[in-house]
C-alpha cells in the first residue's frame, strides 16, 4: 500500500508539471531550431543553385549574334536591365551583385553585338573594354545631308536591294504606320502631310552603321537609322517643346541649317540670322529649299528657280518648309535649338566659302556685289 505520506504532494505535482512541459517546450525550440537551420540551408543550397546558374550563359549552344546597345552615361543598373532585356544574362540582380563584389565598373558605351553562349565574364570584359565580340557583315557611313533618295544610293551600293527597292519600302504607307506607332513622340501625323515628298524625309539619322547579317532587310535598316534619330530627339525633346517647336518643326529647321553649311561652328550663326527672319516675319529665302523643291542638283539658282511653286519653296512659302529637306546632324538640331543671337538678317556665301553677315538688305547687296558679282 502507498501510505499518505508516499503521494506526491501539490507542490511535488507542480514540479512534475512543469518539468513535463520544460521537456515539450526544448522539444519544440528543437524542432524549430532544426527547421530554421534546414531553410537556411536549403535557402542557401537554392540561392547558391539559382546564383551559379544565373552566373551561367543563358544558352551555351546558341551563339546567333545580338545587337545590344549602350546609351553614354549608363549606370550599371541600367546596363544591367538592357542585357536581361535582350536576354543575354539571366537576372539583372545577381549582375549587379557580381560586378560589386567583384569591384567591376567603368563599362563603354557604345553598339555591341553578344551572343547567349556568353560567360558573365565574357560579357562584363567586353564591356569594360569596348570590344564587340562578333565583326559586322557591312560597315555603312551615312553623311549628314542627305536625302533619302541619296541614302537609298548608299545602300544599294552595298547591299541586295536597288535605290527603287529602298524607297518602295520608304514610302509604303503600311510600314510608316508601323514605325509611326513605334515612335510616336518622333513621327507625328506631320509627316503624312500629302505635300511631303517623302516621309521619312529628315528622319534617317547620319551616322555609320553596322550590321551583322549578310542581306539585312530594308525595313531593318530604316529601323536602325530612325531609332538613331529618336534616340538624338530624345536627348533634346524638353529643350524643343520649351521653344514651341513641333518635333517635325525642329527636324525641318535642322536639315535647313545642316545644308547652308557644312562647317559646324556657322551653324549656331545661321539658326541666329534664320530664326530673326522668323521673328520679323520675314521668308527664309534659302536655296537649298528651292533645290529640294526642284528635285534637282546644280550649281547656281536662278532667279526663275527662286518662283517654283511649292511648300519647300521658302521663297514662296511663310516660314519652315512644309518638311525637312535631308538628315541632319546633331550639331544643326543644337544649333536650332541655342542660335547665336545677333542682329543679323541676311547671310552669303563667298567663291571661297565665306560667309558675310550683314543687317540690312542694302548691307547685303554690298556684300554681294563685292564678294560674288
Amino acid at each position: 500500500m502507498v501510505s499518505k505520506d508516499d503521494k506526491p504532494n501539490g507542490f511535488q505535482k507542480n514540479l512534475i508539471q512543469r518539468g513535463k512541459d520544460a521537456s515539450k517546450v526544448r522539444k519544440i525550440v528543437a524542432i524549430i531550431i532544426v527547421c530554421f537551420i534546414l531553410i537556411i540551408v536549403i535557402g542557401g543550397i537554392s540561392g547558391y543553385l539559382y546564383i551559379h546558374s544565373a552566373l551561367k550563359p543563358v544558352d551555351e549552344a546558341n551563339s546567333t549574334p545580338v545587337e545590344v546597345e549602350i546609351p553614354i552615361g549608363s549606370s550599371s543598373s541600367t546596363i544591367a536591365g538592357i542585357l536581361e532585356e535582350n536576354e543575354i544574362i539571366k537576372d539583372a540582380r545577381i549582375f549587379r551583385l557580381y560586378t560589386k563584389f567583384n569591384n567591376v565598373n567603368e563599362f563603354q558605351a557604345g553598339n555591341y553585338t553578344f551572343n547567349t553562349a556568353m560567360s558573365m565574364d565574357e560579357i562584363i570584359e567586353s564591356l569594360q573594354h569596348g570590344r564587340i565580340i562578333v565583326d559586322a557583315a557591312h560597315t555603312v557611313t551615312i553623311p549628314e545631308g542627305l536625302t533619302v533618295e541619296e541614302i537609298a544610293e548608299v545602300y544599294s551600293e552595298q547591299f541586295h536591294f536597288s535605290e527603287e527597292d529602298f524607297m518602295e519600302v520608304a514610302n509604303d504607307p503600311a510600314f510608316i504606320d508601323e514605325l509611326m506607332e513605334k515612335y510616336p513622340d518622333l513621327l507625328t501625323e506631320d509627316i503624312l502631310d500629302d505635300d511631303i515628298h517623302v516621309p521619312l524625309e529628315g528622319y534617317l539619322f547620319a551616322s555609320t552603321y553596322e550590321f551583322y547579317e549578310e542581306e539585312p532587310s530594308i525595313e531593318a535598316v530604316i529601323d536602325r537609322m530612325v531609332e538613331q534619330t529618336n534616340s538624338i530627339f530624345q536627348q533634346y525633346e524638353g529643350e524643343i517643346a520649351e521653344q514651341d517647336f513641333t518635333p517635325h518643326e525642329a527636324i525641318t529647321f535642322a536639315s535647313v541649317v545642316e545644308k547652308e553649311t557644312a562647317h559646324e561652328e556657322e551653324r549656331p550663326q545661321i539658326a541666329g540670322v534664320f530664326q530673326n527672319r522668323l521673328d520679323e516675319g520675314l521668308k527664309l529665302q534659302t536655296d537649298p529649299t528651292v533645290l529640294y523643291a526642284k528635285g534637282e542638283h546644280q550649281a547656281v539658282v536662278t532667279f526663275e528657280d527662286l518662283e517654283v511653286e511649292s511648300p519647300y519653296n521658302t521663297y514662296v512659302v511663310d516660314g519652315l518648309p512644309v518638311g525637312p529637306i535631308s538628315n541632319f546632324a546633331e550639331n544643326s538640331l543644337r544649333a536650332v535649338l541655342s542660335p547665336e543671337e545677333s542682329d543679323y538678317l541676311y547671310f552669303l556665301h563667298d567663291e571661297d566659302g565665306n560667309i558675310h553677315f550683314s543687317e540690312t538688305f542694302e548691307e547685303h547687296g554690298e556684300n554681294r556685289e563685292e564678294y560674288i558679282d
